[in-house]
């Protein structure tokens, strides 16, 4: 018995040296297939992957909720009402309960918060709701920034923001929360350490996407109605640009950092720029109003959701060709990439999120 458990203990050896991970297969030469389709009190805006076990969907003000959800298993873990005390958190004005309109989130890379923006206030006090179309002329709602804590799946913090804010980004330091204001036409810098804003910088009209480098020194912002990409210094504040191509919406980081990858909306296009030689690499159609996208973690493959033509798409990165296109719902409009499972999470905004496996 112990010779055969030897000789099949060998086998199982060479069979694990002779069969690849999964990790060790290229994004790029894998194909995309459903494996889940969860529903149920969602309207999802964004989903967002904490790398960490966690996905979060971000449900507006249909739903006035962020779900979370175990990336392994796809069980609903919490659905976090957006309801908050604001009086609780020092602004005395607002006596009543407030809701939100959960936008988009991210997650602190200690892994203990999730940050949510929510497109405007509800309650007493409250009665000029922001608008797609907009500037800070219109003098909309100003909003606020939540942060839940994610032992307790409560919100424990507020932060004031702009009106309409969009994206929020933890830069990889934990130093700064960073949000876009989409009417206010600005940045709002807020110090994790302080829990106050110390810098507001002006972008344009409709900042929307955010990445920031992995030494948490370079944030890149888009300024949708525009075209360019605003690279902010967030050692000192100062501000250069990249004319990536009109109507830039969101915005991701090659692993190395070498490379950014822009989706713009009007076109239905992907734009990658190459940060070093400061220079396009290209663009790649993916369908009708390419929105989110995502980035595989070893970079050799993109994520894009076309709101429009109801599809997501898979893109090389390495030639930027579109390798797969799939039929997935009605309006897709968030994604993210779970890099522990190597799953892809799509937010239909009608009321789904679809689960892809890459194999």
């Amino acid at each position: 018995m112990r010779r055969n458990y030897i000789a099949l203990a060998v086998i199982a050896s060479l069979c694990a040296i002779s069969t690849p991970a999964q990790s060790e297969v290229l994004s790029s030469e894998t194909k995309m297939s459903l494996v889940r389709t969860i529903t149920g009190m969602i309207s999802p805006k964004s989903v967002r992957s904490s790398g960490t076990g966690l996905v979060s969907a971000h449900n507006m003000m249909y739903k006035h909720s962020v779900t979370m959800y175990d990336a392994h298993t796809f069980e609903l873990l919490r659905t976090v009402p957006d309801s908050v005390q604001l009086s609780k958190f020092g602004y005395s004005k607002y006596s009543s309960i407030y809701k939100g309109a959960p936008v988009e989130g991210s997650f602190s890379p200690d892994g203990k918060y999730l940050y949510v923006t929510n497109y405007a206030m509800y309650g007493k006090g409250y009665n000029r709701e922001g608008h797609d179309t907009c500037s800070p002329a219109s003098h909309y709602d100003t909003s606020f920034l939540y942060r839940i804590n994610l032992s307790s799946y409560e919100i424990d913090a507020v932060y004031p923001v702009g009106s309409v804010p969009k994206v929020v980004e933890v830069t990889p330091d934990n130093k700064y929360a960073l949000v876009s204001n989409w009417c206010s036409y600005d940045l709002t810098v807020i110090s994790v350490e302080t829990q106050k804003t110390i810098k507001t910088l002006k972008i344009g009209r409709y900042p929307r996407g955010i990445a920031v480098s992995a030494d948490s020194k370079t944030a890149y912002v888009a300024e949708m109605g525009g075209n360019r990409i605003h690279v902010v210094n967030l050692e000192d504040f100062s501000v250069s640009y990249i004319p990536i191509g009109s109507n830039p919406r969101a915005i991701v980081l090659s692993p190395d950092n070498k490379k950014i990858y822009v989706t713009l909306n009007l076109s239905g296009k992907v734009a990658a720029w190459d940060l070093a030689a400061n220079q396009a690499l290209g663009t790649v159609t993916t369908g009708k109003a390419a929105r989110s996208l995502a980035i595989s973690s070893d970079g050799s493959a993109l994520f894009v959701v076309n709101f429009t033509s109801d599809t997501v798409s898979k893109v090389r990165t390495s030639d930027m060709k579109a390798l797969q296109t799939i039929k997935v719902c009605n309006e897709p409009i968030g994604i993210t990439f779970d890099t522990p499972t190597q799953r892809t999470w799509v937010a239909c905004y009608g009321g789904s999120i679809k689960i892809f496996d890459n194999k």
